[in-house]
């Protein structure tokens, strides 16, 4: 049984995770990525594997599986900024 207060990380962890589902489902719709910066989506990608390495060194099933989604969105988002501006 997963302890009460783990609700609160599957909760937060959902939320960000699925924050950036609308961002894809839209970039990949429009291809429109003016606005976008490579850069930050670069860094965010790297804080996501770094906190999803970290979520399996702790064992921590909500870190593990959200961290994992965010950066899954956010991987989509930077590959089509990357492979927009380079038809440029």
């Amino acid at each position: 049984m997963v302890p009460y207060y783990e609700i609160f990380g599957y909760l937060g962890g959902l939320s960000l995770a699925i924050c950036f589902l609308p961002q894809s489902i839209q970039t990949l719709r429009t291809k429109n990525v003016r606005g976008l910066s490579a850069i930050s989506y670069s860094i965010y990608t790297f804080g996501m594997v770094c906190w999803t390495l970290y979520g399996i060194y702790l064992n921590s099933l909500p870190m593990m599986i959200f961290n994992s989604i965010s950066c899954i969105f956010s991987v989509i988002i930077l590959y089509t900024i990357i492979k927009e501006r380079g038809k440029k």
